[in-house]
């Protein structure tokens, strides 16, 4: 079977390129086929239900936090065994970091090679759609828009005006059209969707998706639209470490903690790391490992069960006084510090550092970040100059700490306080910023070797 690909691409966050993306997904992957999704894009939540949807990893391509080479390698590699390449993008499809549209779905489209399909909010709109696809189509005409999908029809008068005026005045097929729909299939919170790690029913939703496409577009259109791709030998790069003593890194991973690009989880595990699933909510405690890796997520929504959990809560800190080496990225900040107040009521947290948090209705720092290693601590080279992003609506309502124990400096982004991230406590690094291991190569190794190094016996 030809491996194809394609981009789906929208003209705005919120025009519906996930609920097409993820409903295509899960339909061609009910159909039989082996799909490899991408996201572009520093995004948890989206890669998290496309993973749902496919049954099998999915993994982000950045190209502002990775080398255009590092993009195309891991496109490659990743998608050698599949049969079919979903690649969702984000935002508007010429949105970038700055004017020239740097780092944009269409900049990566245009790497990889892969023509688009444009999905376009109709929300109360008709003839005016053709002269947004028209436009999109002439601005940058290396781009190959393949075909269009409307979303949020209301009714039958406006998909057949709108088919018949995109058709004509750009060449472009309509494969199709989404309803507007009754159910908010997707609900949003924080500027992005409900991870399905928190969803009521995520296998029925994915269902409710699969059938909604295939219902109201042309996938055997769509397919034959996807380019045809070279078929690549899977490298050794994602397979396991080479033989030799593995270190076992605790890995959170619950309804509270969730954001971990696979790529980081894979490079661990290259590096020689055993990973170690645990959950903070339910665990009595850490289990027997070297150390461990605390990833972002919703902290807040589970105060009330992360601040019950008081023995595992301690087992954090017991490991923090002793030596084990631990890193922390936005959620995981937090909850390594004091507390977190929720609506009038402070919930205790693991107390590694004296900082107690609580949570803004606006977002306090979103966005490319980049960061210069000031100070000696357990992961990072002094010198060092490191691409990540920030996204998060915690603040902070009082900092006991000192400014030796914020190591990075901000060169980019907001990160924890006074332009610096980057607590530090003994072998624990907790910061604001996340990093992408591809784009971070030296991050995997770095922290298999710190825990190959026991120290004040905490081994």
């Amino acid at each position: 079977m030809q491996k194809r690909g394609v981009v789906i691409a929208g003209l705005a966050g919120g025009s519906g390129k996930s609920v097409v993306a993820v409903g295509i997904t899960a339909a061609l992957a009910r159909q039989g086929y082996t799909v490899v999704p991408f996201k572009k894009g520093p995004d948890y939540i989206d890669a998290g239900w496309l993973q749902l949807a496919a049954g099998r990893k999915c993994y982000n391509l950045d190209p502002y936090l990775m080398s255009q080479a590092a993009v195309i390698d891991s496109f490659a590699r990743r998608s050698a065994a599949a049969e079919r390449v979903i690649v969702e993008g984000n935002r508007g499809l010429f949105d970038g970091v700055n004017a020239a549209g740097g780092y944009s779905t269409a900049d990566l489209a245009l790497t990889l090679g892969l023509p688009v399909i444009l999905v376009v909010d109709c929300t109360k709109t008709t003839r005016t759609v053709a002269a947004l696809v028209l436009g999109c189509q002439k601005f940058d005409e290396r781009l190959d828009i393949r075909g269009v999908i409307l979303n949020q029809i209301a009714t039958e008068r406006q998909r057949l005006l709108i088919t018949e005026a995109v058709e004509k005045y750009t060449g472009i097929p309509v494969l199709g059209s989404v309803p507007r729909l009754k159910r908010d299939i997707f609900p949003m919170r924080h500027l992005g969707m409900i991870p399905h790690q928190e969803y009521g029913n995520s296998g029925e939703a994915l269902t409710y998706l699969a059938h909604l496409v295939t219902t109201n577009i042309d996938l055997s259109r769509f397919t034959e639209l996807m380019a045809p791709l070279a078929d690549t030998a899977a490298t050794d790069a994602g397979q396991g470490p080479a033989p030799q003593s593995l270190v076992r890194i605790g890995v959170l991973q619950d309804a509270a903690f969730q954001f971990y690009y696979s790529e980081n989880l894979e490079a661990l595990e290259r590096a020689g790391a055993e990973l170690i699933y645990i959950n903070a909510m339910q665990d009595e405690g850490l289990p027997a490992i070297d150390g461990l890796y605390i990833g972002g997520g919703f902290p807040e929504t589970g105060a009330r069960e992360l601040a019950a959990n008081t023995g595992f809560r301690l087992s954090i800190k017991k490991a923090a006084d002793q030596g084990m080496p631990i890193y922390a990225e936005c959620g995981g900040l937090i909850y390594l510090g004091t507390s977190i107040m929720m609506e009038g009521e402070e919930f205790p947290l693991a107390g590694v550092f004296p900082v107690r948090f609580a949570m803004a209705k606006k977002p306090q720092a979103h966005g490319y970040t980049a960061f210069r290693v000031e100070r000696e601590n357990a992961f990072y080279s002094v010198g060092e100059k490191v691409k990540g992003h920030e996204f998060r609506y915690s603040k902070i309502l009082e900092w006991r700490g000192t400014e030796e124990q914020l190591v990075l400096k901000m060169e980019r982004g907001t990160g924890f306080i006074n332009g610096r991230d980057g607590l530090v406590y003994n072998n624990v690094l907790a910061l604001y910023t996340h990093v992408h291991a591809d784009g971070t190569p030296e991050w995997a190794g770095k922290f298999v070797q710190r825990c190959r190094r026991p120290e004040k016996g905490w081994k």
